[in-house]
């Protein structure tokens, strides 16, 4: 992850870039800041809940506040987006893949 726009410029909200390698992934997870997603490069599935797509360059995603959601990288390249998110305290939460907090 790289800090675009940190809490200490701006007050309502941080900018960030994260890259996931190719074949790598982000574990299900649930934050309590909602995260506001701009796509860049590359492809990955994205779950939500109990739902999945796949993301793409220039895809727009919105992730509300508490909802569970992971990423795996598909295909050939890095998976590469903005994540923009309110300058609040966030809260990680890692969750088991049938939906229940795994106590990380």
């Amino acid at each position: 992850m790289q800090m675009l726009i940190a809490p200490s410029i701006e007050t309502n909200f941080a900018m960030r870039k994260f890259v996931i390698k190719k074949d790598g992934h982000m574990p299900f997870h649930t934050n309590t800041v909602e995260h506001e997603q701009y796509v860049l490069k590359g492809k990955a599935r994205v779950r939500m809940g109990d739902e999945s797509f796949i993301a793409v360059k220039d895809d727009i995603i919105f992730i509300p506040a508490g909802v569970p959601h992971s990423y795996n990288v598909i295909g050939d390249e890095d998976y590469e987006f903005l994540c923009l998110v309110p300058n609040k305290d966030d809260n990680i939460e890692m969750v088991a893949s049938g939906g229940q907090s795994c106590g990380c």
